[in-house]
């Protein structure tokens, strides 16, 4: 099964190797991401999100997906002191640094209760992957038509952050401007919403993202910095050369 769909601003593709798996699977997957764009787009001002941001909803009214999805937030910016911050000081409150991590994870879960064993679920560049290998390249942050590295995942999630599709679209929340000190940070993990939020956080934090990342639980990482260079993790799992495509 393999289904393509513009959902929440970016392509979600969807490949299922399992034969017993029903279409309805996928409809699930793209229902729950088509139901998330209404209920948590910032740039829709009648979708939950936006009625919290402007104070129409206090937290006790707050649905629990929402409520779980500041909980995240607030996990993150205490970890980083700041540097990742939902509410931005002259900018709508946007959590959708969490939320896309979160939301696809949580669709790689319906797959999964239907009885999907092995699938590829890549949303925008963010991966889910079950019952590998799966060979997932990583775009090179300055040039378009070339991948940095390759890696191999059996199960488990894989999200990058860059500023190559968004220009600087990452802020520091300690000082209001674009994050710098990186040109591009990947996390590995075993979940999407781990790996999103931490990409994110990190590339946030600049240089010292690096080592932030890679003490996080669970967290493997590969990271291009300002000066170009190339730092990854000794468990970061790069693919073999020599493995099929």
């Amino acid at each position: 099964m393999r289904r393509v769909e513009h959902v929440m601003g970016f392509p979600v593709s969807l490949r299922v190797d399992d034969t017993d798996v029903p279409e309805s699977a996928a409809d699930a997957v793209f229902g729950w991401l088509r139901e998330v764009d209404e209920r948590f787009s910032p740039f829709k001002s009648g979708s939950e999100v936006s009625r919290f941001g402007r104070g129409e909803l206090r937290r006790g009214e707050l649905s629990a997906d929402l409520a779980e999805v500041l909980d995240l937030c607030e996990h993150y910016r205490a970890a980083t002191d700041g540097a990742f911050d939902v509410r931005l000081p002259g900018r709508p409150f946007d959590p959708c640094a969490v939320v896309k991590g979160w939301s696809v994870q949580r669709a790689a879960g319906l797959l999964t209760a239907a009885g999907a064993r092995r699938f590829c679920l890549n949303a925008g560049g963010d991966v889910v992957t079950s019952g590998g290998p799966w060979r997932v390249g990583v775009r090179h942050p300055e040039h378009a038509d070339q991948l940095c590295t390759v890696l191999e995942l059996t199960n488990g999630a894989v999200a990058t952050s860059a500023r190559y599709e968004r220009g600087d679209h990452i802020i520091d929340g300690r000082t209001g401007r674009p994050a710098t000190g990186l040109l591009s940070m990947t996390v590995v993990a075993d979940s999407l919403t781990v790996a999103d939020a931490v990409a994110t956080a990190a590339f946030a934090l600049g240089a010292d993202g690096i080592a932030w990342a890679a003490d996080q639980p669970g967290c493997e990482v590969f990271a291009v910095d300002g000066a170009r260079q190339v730092l990854r993790t000794t468990g970061f799992p790069t693919a073999p050369e020599s493995a099929a495509a």
